[in-house]
């Protein structure tokens, strides 16, 4: 008995102390992903509304620490991570952003398959995207047009913008694809990251700011912004980078994590079952 107890105390330790399969991290985001489709419309707009104002930050950030750092070649690897302060607030705050959505509606989705969930599923990413870029105006005239920043920070906003912008259609596309891929990976890997949480919001989101990668409510805080103060043309700012973005952040977020996560789950239990 005593031989029994204590097998059984320790294969409750190991499974207490052994990370949680993939499927444990998929029944959650399913979870979540129900709740959040379950929510009003008013209860979502309100949310991404927050989330776009909130990301704002990240520009905010950035584009503070390149105004008071050397212009070095070395600069970026700190001025990035002011990018990730946007990304902090919005996703430890529980904020609705867009390219989070690009995953967890669509797990509830691919589980479903019915034309209500479809239809759900839009109406959550039509409002939050919606939202979510009025909050990112907001905060572009307010950093355009009033006093809050001096003339200097302003002059690097448009230059954090024209960054975003200068790249083509295509460029900006596939670099979306990778940003959308990495943020819906961190909604993947938060169910779980524990204390951990603060890291793999920073580590990822820094890298997306490093490598350039598209991600269309952070970018289009510096897009608009870029418009506001005149240096570059509405027509660039929603033509050449919102919809390339847009698209790639859609793509590395549905096909990348959503329906490749899905599917090694519903494999497993196809194998179990034979």
């Amino acid at each position: 008995m005593a031989e029994e107890n204590e097998r059984a105390s320790e294969e409750a330790e190991a499974e207490e102390r052994s990370a949680p399969s993939g499927r444990i991290v998929y029944k959650a985001i399913v979870s979540e992903g129900e709740e959040e489709l379950a929510r009003p419309s008013s209860a979502l707009f309100w949310s991404g509304l927050a989330a776009g104002l909130s990301m704002g930050f990240s520009m905010i950030a950035e584009g503070l620490l390149t105004t008071h750092l050397p212009r070095e070649s070395w600069a970026p690897l700190l001025t990035k991570l002011g990018y990730s302060v946007g990304f902090l607030v919005v996703i430890l705050g529980r904020q609705q952003l867009f390219t989070e959505n690009t995953l967890t509606p669509i797990l509830p989705l691919l589980q479903h398959k019915t034309l209500r969930t479809l239809r759900n599923v839009g109406r959550l990413w039509l409002v939050v995207l919606v939202a979510n870029l009025i909050g990112a105006m907001l905060v572009a005239l307010v950093a355009a047009k009033t006093s809050a920043f001096e003339p200097e920070t302003r002059r690097v906003f448009a230059e954090l913008g024209r960054e975003a912008l200068q790249p083509g259609f295509a460029t900006i596309m596939l670099r979306g694809v990778f940003a959308g891929w990495l943020i819906a990976l961190i909604v993947w890997l938060l169910p779980f990251a524990e204390s951990a949480r603060v890291g793999v919001i920073v580590i990822i989101t820094y890298l997306i700011g490093l490598a350039h990668f598209s991600h269309v409510i952070a970018g289009a805080v510096v897009a608009f912004t870029t418009a506001v103060l005149g240096a570059a043309s509405w027509g660039e700012v929603l033509g050449g980078f919102i919809v390339p973005c847009l698209i790639g952040n859609i793509v590395g977020g549905v096909i990348l994590v959503a329906a490749l996560n899905y599917g090694q789950v519903v494999a497993g239990r196809e194998d179990q079952r034979v």
